[in-house]
């Protein structure tokens, strides 16, 4: 990195965004790249979803974290998403990218291309090189499909399988509130949908099933949480070819100019 860091003091935040769903940010890595990581508290369980870039330890700095045992859920295998996934003993995502979190590197996880950009606004430890980043193994202890419910006790939460930003994107539903938690299937800005494995015709068909779903809040895996209106707005917008990130080195280019 060209700019001279500081250590942070603080690397996590949390806030809750409402009743038994707390959101937890890296407060230093930049605010265009770091992921929202979802606590969702129920009677019997709790389970995070996303973990972050692992930067630094995670269920060691939030005290939330340590109060009972949590099962992480990994919306997909993306390097921004599950850093800190193998901090938990029980650890829950799609089987058809199981093999990319047993085996995790920068290609596969789509870090390669941003570990050059201006990614984080301090250190996360005295001496930290981005460019040596690296995300810890964590295999899957259970594997979540279409259909699939998360039982929280007094929440229960369907899993939808939307393939197209990777193979094994999935959103977690919850019909009594409407919530919607979308990881990277959608979110406030531009969507990715030509990483290595990205399919952009099963991307459509998952915008088209999201369309239908009756969604009061959206959750998303970046930017800030949204209603019903601007969910189809992001979906139409996305169907007619305007919300797709064309690069993410053109991007990223536009970031730094």
């Amino acid at each position: 990195m060209s700019r001279r860091l500081a250590v942070a003091r603080q690397w996590y935040e949390i806030a809750e965004v409402g009743p038994g769903v707390s959101r937890i940010l890296e407060t230093h890595v930049a605010s265009w790249m770091r992921c929202n990581m979802w606590l969702v508290r129920g009677r019997n369980r709790d389970i995070l979803i996303d973990s972050g870039m692992g930067l630094r330890p995670l269920k060691a700095e939030i005290a939330a974290l340590r109060e009972r045992p949590v099962t992480s859920v990994t919306t997909h295998c993306h390097f921004d998403h599950i850093g800190c996934t193998h901090e938990f003993d029980e650890r829950l995502g799609h089987a058809s990218e199981a093999d990319i979190h047993a085996d995790p590197d920068n290609r596969r996880t789509c870090a390669a291309p941003w570990l050059g950009a201006e990614l984080l606004t301090a250190l996360p430890h005295e001496g930290y090189r981005l460019e040596e980043f690296r995300i810890t193994p964590a295999p899957l202890t259970g594997h979540l499909d279409e259909g699939d419910v998360l039982d929280l006790g007094d929440r229960h939460f369907r899993v939808f399988h939307l393939p197209g930003h990777s193979p094994g994107s999935v959103a977690l539903y919850e019909e009594k509130t409407r919530i919607l938690f979308s990881g990277d299937v959608i979110y406030d800005g531009q969507l990715i949908d030509t990483a290595w494995h990205s399919d952009a015709a099963a991307y459509r068909e998952s915008m088209a099933r999201l369309r239908e779903l009756p969604v009061e809040i959206v959750h998303a895996g970046h930017e800030a949480s949204f209603g019903r209106e601007r969910l189809h707005a992001l979906i139409d917008s996305y169907l007619r070819g305007e919300l797709s990130m064309p690069s993410v080195e053109s991007w990223l280019q536009g970031v730094s100019a």
